[in-house]
């Protein structure tokens, strides 16, 4: 199935007016209004949109339904600490810790994007993730920490079960003690977003992981 648009010509585009954004929702807020722009007046795009997957309701952060296909979207933004002026706007980006449990939630949106699009006919899945923080993208060097399982780095490849290590601690598994199952395989590319500042930080990159029904080809 071919998309209505490809996700990384939005994410290019974005990145020429939003090279930053203050939090994810502000993130979440432009990535649906490039969109919104850049399809007809009739596509529909919408926001936390609820969805019915068997017994279940979930809520996918951008919904774009245009001719008979359906784009489901989960965005994810995780930042270092970086204080800088983009025009008249001043960015101050919070030290967002915690990339063991937010790698683990980047994961279960591709595993939910999957249950998503093996019920809505005609669908496709993106988990997207942009990032200042390059412990995202770079290979560890230490392949036997308890997040292993969930790691993101360039190149790699994800499939199958993914569990939290024997020595991952109450703390870091709450709310998380469930292992993540995936039906795909996917191999991971990051992309460069922006540059920003010079400085520490003031590279941003992206990650999106398309998710199609099992049994069809990309």
């Amino acid at each position: 199935m071919k998309p209505v648009l490809e996700i990384s010509e939005v994410l290019s585009s974005l990145a020429k007016q939003r090279p930053v954004f203050h939090s994810e929702a502000d993130f979440r807020h432009a990535f649906a209004w490039e969109i919104h722009q850049r399809l007809p007046s009739d596509a529909l795009v919408r926001l936390e949109l609820p969805v019915q997957v068997r017994q279940q309701f979930l809520h996918i952060d951008v919904w774009v339904v245009y001719q008979n296909t359906t784009l489901a979207v989960e965005l994810k933004y995780k930042t270092r600490r970086l204080t800088i002026h983009i025009g008249n706007e001043q960015y101050r980006l919070k030290d967002q810790s915690a990339q063991d449990t937010s790698r683990y939630d980047f994961l279960k949106d591709v595993q939910r994007l999957e249950q998503v699009v093996a019920v809505h006919p005609n669908s496709i899945g993106y988990a997207v993730l942009l990032t200042n923080d390059s412990a995202y993208w770079k290979k560890p060097v230490n392949h036997s920490t308890v997040d292993a399982d969930f790691r993101l780095y360039d190149g790699r490849v994800v499939e199958g079960v993914l569990a939290w290590g024997v020595n991952a601690s109450d703390g870091t598994k709450k709310d998380r003690e469930q292992s993540l199952e995936l039906q795909g395989k996917y191999q991971l590319r990051w992309s460069d977003y922006s540059y920003p500042s010079s400085g520490s930080y003031g590279e941003f990159r992206s990650l999106v992981v398309k998710v199609s029904p099992i049994n069809e080809a990309g």
